[in-house]
């Protein structure tokens, strides 16, 4: 359950492809798919192993696995002395402790056997009057392969029958933008978002100039209901950010948000939506216009989304307005601050990405 990726995994992934196998075996069994790994960490575990089962084990990792480098821990029996009540071994299980001086005579032979070096370190100091003499509470050994060692190859070449004694026990794909589902999953996220945010900028700037007068002797109020009573798509409005063109592309110029209808409800106010060309978002969007890489591959990916409703041409994307009771909608066209056409978030249901693992 600790490898399976988090819930910030799917929100927010990243280019890099990663896949966590976990196999359940013995060290000193050979696995080819264990083999030539970058690293190999060992850490508290070769106290449990009987003294018999050392040189098999050393064979297998240093010998058969032949990593670039291997990170060996172990507890320094020296260490012992200052762990109060302690009598024998750490652990019931350990079959030795060593001292500093027979795990490096242990590390040394593995390097010379199979083309290794080492470098000595540890973790858990002692008091610093007592540091040098005793050292630390577990000794590390940080092996590295010595550059030209050919010396698994030599001993376990091509014509060795490979062998799979582990079990693999769990596995799991991290979710990448290289999967196309997921990319997808993102770029409408994204979509949605910045569709509403433009959305509501646009009808703050329509629908907050209550006390303009225009000519005629017309007011905001009487404007916009005129506007509310138009034809779908017929006033085409600025797009609210400024300066936010990314390319010379034919199609961002003049591009702008505007009121139309819903297609599926038919017309009147209660169906109106807002209609956010993707020229527009992908402009605006660094994200967006990174996620799809052109305007076309953006108008691709949405298409046929159960989450994105597009115009009929595939050109823009049609944002919902909150769906008001009628007899709020007509006491607002009446009343001197004009309030009919406001807009909120839309609230998606929320995805159970654990479920998509």
């Amino acid at each position: 359950h600790g490898l399976a990726p988090l819930s910030t995994d799917y929100l927010e992934p990243t280019y890099d492809q990663l896949r966590v196998e976990l196999y359940q075996g013995s060290v000193t069994q050979r696995d080819a798919r264990l083999r030539r790994f970058d690293l190999v960490t060992i850490i508290e575990l070769i106290e449990h192993l009987t003294l018999t089962d050392l040189e098999p084990f050393a064979s297998v990792v240093f010998g058969y696995m032949s990593p670039a480098s291997v990170i060996v821990s172990t507890p320094n029996s020296e260490f012992n002395v200052l762990l109060p009540g302690l009598t024998g071994f750490r652990h019931s299980d350990h079959k030795f402790e060593w001292n500093r001086s027979e795990f490096r005579s242990w590390a040394l032979k593995v390097c010379l056997d199979y083309g290794y070096e080492v470098e000595f370190t540890g973790v858990g100091e002692a008091p610093q009057d007592q540091q040098e003499s005793i050292g630390f509470c577990s000794q590390i050994g940080v092996f590295h392969r010595l550059q030209g060692n050919d010396h698994c190859n030599a001993l376990h070449g091509s014509n060795v029958e490979e062998v799979f004694s582990y079990t693999l026990v769990y596995s799991v794909n991290y979710p990448s933008l290289h999967d196309n589902n997921t990319l997808r999953r993102v770029l409408v996220s994204e979509v949605l978002h910045w569709a509403e945010h433009l959305k509501n900028r646009w009808m703050e700037e329509k629908t907050g100039r209550t006390n303009s007068v225009l000519p005629h002797g017309q007011t905001e109020q009487g404007a916009s209901e005129e506007l509310l009573s138009e034809s779908p798509c017929t006033e085409t409005l600025d797009c609210p950010v400024d300066h936010c063109d990314r390319g010379d592309d034919e199609e961002q110029e003049g591009a702008g948000l505007l009121w139309a209808n819903d297609p599926q409800q038919g017309s009147g106010t209660l169906n109106r939506c807002v209609v956010v060309p993707l020229a527009v978002l992908w402009s605006c969007s660094p994200k967006i216009g990174e996620l799809s890489g052109s305007l076309g591959n953006l108008r691709h990916l949405l298409t046929d989304h159960p989450q994105v409703k597009l115009t009929q041409d595939g050109s823009s994307l049609l944002v919902k307005c909150e769906e008001q009771d009628p007899d709020q909608v007509d006491g607002g066209l009446e009343n001197d601050d004009f309030r009919a056409v406001q807009c909120s978030h839309r609230a998606e249901p929320e995805e159970d990405w654990e479920a998509n693992v």
